[in-house]
């Protein structure tokens, strides 16, 4: 049984991204950063309650070069692994220790050896497609894997060749990784390649502890009886998330919208381009999940505050908890409030 999403006391800021994520995966991922026990790990493996399938376009898969359909496909050992068929998204989790072969799929050398045959062997990005793919303590992972993750989230195909010839799937997930800063920092070229980053932290007031503590407990003596209590909060959840990726398709981003975005990156300071987009990408979803058909003031604001901080460049010895000042005085002068 799995811990209600709507059952998690406080993280509003961990949640709303996550919710965000949901409706509009072109947002990129999301980087939680805190300290132990924060929920991390619990928020993100609750989502499976509250999330419909991802929407998918097509399910092709080429092989040498040439596009035929999964369906036709001798080369997948179980297409069933792979997410297409409209069920509920599962998180897929990536362990540590995983390597290239593992991660994005080889050739069956038993197969190749015993019947002369070529077969792909799926990877876990095969099983991903469709689904959450979870990277717990992302930064310790190897850099070489956090790369292919990246380029593979973002074009939305993993291309694995092998002896000479090359197979590619569609590999289309919501990329989360969670992480203790205690433990390791992300270069800065990998933390850009998070849509979204945000920082947890616990709980400092005693009565919102002491709910967190009764709550984990209830669910501890009584796994179903504590569910059911929130199951009216988990389907009205499920209910939204539909109802904003079906309001996502008719949002309305116009220049004068774009023109705010491009203005926050240039004062700010961030590098590139990828910062204004996942800005837009994010005020969409959270215009769509406020249920509104454009795009405010109030959807750009959380979108700098959720798509800027792990962007910023900072000074030697800076807090990180001064970005959110840097990030609230340029809204000010752009937004002109």
């Amino acid at each position: 049984m799995i811990y209600p999403f709507s059952a998690i006391v406080g993280q509003d800021d961990m949640k709303l991204a996550l919710l965000l994520n949901a409706i509009n995966p072109a947002i990129g991922g999301i980087l939680i950063e805190g300290e132990k026990g924060t929920a991390k790990s619990t928020a993100v493996r609750a989502l499976v309650d509250i999330l419909p399938p991802m929407s998918i376009e097509g399910n092709s898969m080429s092989m040498g070069g040439n596009l035929i359909s999964i369906e036709e496909n001798p080369m997948c050992i179980d297409r069933n692994l792979m997410n297409i068929s409209g069920e509920a998204m599962k998180v897929v989790d990536l362990p540590l220790n995983a390597t290239e072969d593992r991660v994005v799929g080889t050739l069956d050398l038993e197969v190749a050896i015993r019947d002369g045959k070529k077969r792909f062997e799926p990877g876990i990005l095969y099983k991903a497609h469709g689904n959450i793919l979870y990277v717990d303590e992302v930064n310790l992972l190897d850099d070489h894997i956090i790369d292919i993750l990246l380029d593979v989230a973002a074009m939305g195909i993993n291309t694995v060749e092998r002896e000479g010839i090359s197979y590619s799937h569609p590999a289309k997930f919501i990329l989360i990784g969670t992480m203790n800063p205690e433990e390791g920092d992300l270069r800065p070229q990998l933390l850009d390649r998070f849509g979204l980053s945000i920082v947890v932290k616990g709980e400092q007031d005693p009565t919102r502890r002491l709910e967190i503590i009764k709550r984990r407990l209830a669910f501890e003596q009584d796994p179903t009886s504590f569910w059911e209590a929130y199951r009216g909060e988990t389907e009205a959840l499920h209910t939204a998330i539909i109802k904003a990726r079906q309001e996502l398709e008719h949002i309305v981003v116009d220049d004068v919208v774009l023109y705010k975005i491009a203005s926050l990156s240039i004062m700010i300071g961030v590098d590139g381009h990828r910062p204004d987009i996942t800005m837009m990408q994010t005020a969409k979803a959270h215009a769509a999940w406020q249920g509104r058909k454009i795009i405010v003031n109030d959807d750009l604001r959380v979108a700098a505050h959720l798509a800027l901080p792990h962007r910023m460049r900072r000074m030697p010895f800076e807090e990180q908890g001064q970005d959110k000042d840097r990030i609230n005085e340029a809204l000010t002068v752009v937004l002109g409030e």
